[in-house]
């Protein structure tokens, strides 16, 4: 007899340790609504300036005009591209 209610309050015990568990995380989830939220908005990071993009007279290749290495009125991507001929 003392094994049967060993059992019965052992997985009372669970089944309450479950429900705690379980309502303690939706209250995690739900911020109160006594509460006004005085929590600033989240800052945005600030947004890169669109660049420029220009083409590589040699090899085709797109990349930003402020890294283009220029002669003869090309844009090249390298100053090894400079000593090729355009295409």
């Amino acid at each position: 007899m003392s094994r049967v209610i060993f059992w019965i309050l052992l997985i009372g015990l669970v089944v309450l340790a479950i429900r705690a568990k379980l309502k303690g995380l939706g209250a995690r989830r739900q911020p109160p609504l006594d509460r006004q939220d005085t929590r600033e908005p989240p800052r945005q990071a600030p947004v890169a300036e669109i660049e420029t993009m220009t083409q590589c007279a040699h090899c085709g290749i797109h990349f930003p005009a402020s890294e283009a290495v220029h002669a003869d009125g090309h844009d090249y991507c390298s100053p090894g591209h400079v000593r090729l001929p355009p295409r």
